[in-house]
């Protein structure tokens, strides 16, 4: 099997060979991401986090960088992700606080219609 070539200074150099990324460290790599920005916000906007959020962050990215996921039943996330569902949420919530927004709304609490039958 043959590769293709490129050009450089009149040689002819084979095409780099790359093996594709793990999926785990991916994932590790986007959640110590998050976390980290989740941080730079909340400090930019000068928003106070609770003693509670502040330890939260700091503990997932702990366990994040020594195993390499943040939880260790496998129900409570997919076989890929470093956080689980729960944690993921938590993290979105802290993020939007930093932002200075609302509160996001929980599935299934919209807002109800006045009247179920459409007469008013």
């Amino acid at each position: 099997m043959q590769f293709p070539s490129r050009r450089c200074a009149g040689e002819v150099v084979p095409a780099v060979k790359r093996t594709p990324p793990n999926p785990r460290d991916v994932a590790k790599r986007q959640a110590l991401n998050a976390l980290r920005k989740a941080q730079r916000i909340a400090a930019r906007a000068g928003v106070k986090l609770s003693d509670w959020e502040g330890e939260f962050l700091g503990s997932v990215e702990e366990r994040v960088k020594t195993y390499g996921r943040a939880f260790g039943d496998p129900e409570k996330g997919g076989p890929g992700q470093a956080l689980s569902i729960m944690q993921a949420v938590k993290l979105k919530e802290i993020v939007v606080k930093a932002k200075g927004g609302d509160k996001p709304k929980r599935f299934g609490q919209r807002a109800r219609m006045t009247s179920r039958s459409g007469k008013a």
